[in-house]
């Protein structure tokens, strides 16, 4: 990862941009899971993403070969920050509004953006990209926190919602718990065990609301965020071999 003069960099780890930051305004963000910059106004860029780590401000796909060495960047001017795309696979904004090498330049909006990159296998990368507009953090929601089991079961019924496609819908139960079931082979997911997990986050966060209403509250608190897609494309949790005690018969 490059980091131009005056940038500065975001560690792995950083927390979602979707929460806020304390910077002036027309600071730009930029993260990826392996981390990201801080761009001040007063830097121009250019940020430029992609797989190759060597030659990029901030990388994302690294390890995917769908997502090109340098997919797009991010440039300052007319005092705006405007995105343009460079990869194979065309970037995708909010509403599912795709964006191709070749294609004019879209201008950022003031405040929080994610961009996607359809990766191989299923895999979405996601870019997270602030412009900060003076606002201040997204306050903590009470009782904010979700565990594992919840974060999960959340995410694959509301990943329209984490994608900002242009009309989400939760996906139903029945399909929920059997892709829960693949990622997680020991959790004993069954629909009625989805409808659980989301009437108990219901209940702490946005009491008697549908669940359109729950993961836009969800959203807009950052309980939830963008990043939280890459737990769809995680490995099974391994599961510990039970040895077989069935006794053998002769001739078995």
């Amino acid at each position: 990862m490059t980091t131009g003069e005056g940038m500065r960099a975001l560690p792995a780890g950083h927390p979602s941009l979707a929460r806020g930051f304390a910077s002036p305004p027309g600071t730009l963000a930029v993260l990826g899971f392996a981390g990201g910059v801080l761009v001040p106004p007063s830097v121009p860029g250019p940020v430029t993403f992609g797989r190759n780590t060597a030659e990029v401000s901030v990388p994302v796909g690294e390890d995917d070969r769908r997502v090109s060495r340098r997919h797009g960047v991010l440039e300052h001017h007319r005092d705006r920050w405007w995105v343009r795309a460079t990869g194979k696979v065309p970037l995708r904004l909010p509403e599912s509004r795709l964006l191709f090498t070749g294609a004019a330049p879209v201008a950022l909006p003031a405040g929080y953006l994610p961009l996607f990159v359809h990766g191989s296998r299923g895999r979405e990368h996601v870019l997270e990209v602030h412009v900060a507009d003076g606002r201040p953090d997204v306050p903590p929601a009470p009782d904010g926190s979700l565990d594992a089991r919840e974060r999960l079961a959340l995410t694959v019924v509301g990943q329209g919602f984490l994608r900002w496609e242009a009309r989400p819908r939760p996906v139903p139960p029945e399909r929920a718990a059997a892709q829960l079931a693949m990622l997680d082979p020991g959790g004993d997911w069954t629909p009625l065990g989805v409808r659980a997990a989301l009437d108990g986050v219901r209940a702490r966060f946005h009491s008697a609301s549908g669940d359109g209403l729950l993961f836009g509250a969800l959203l807009a608190a950052a309980v939830l965020v963008p990043p939280d897609l890459a737990l769809l494309t995680a490995e099974p949790v391994p599961q510990p071999r039970v040895p077989d005690w069935t006794q053998r018969t002769v001739g078995s």
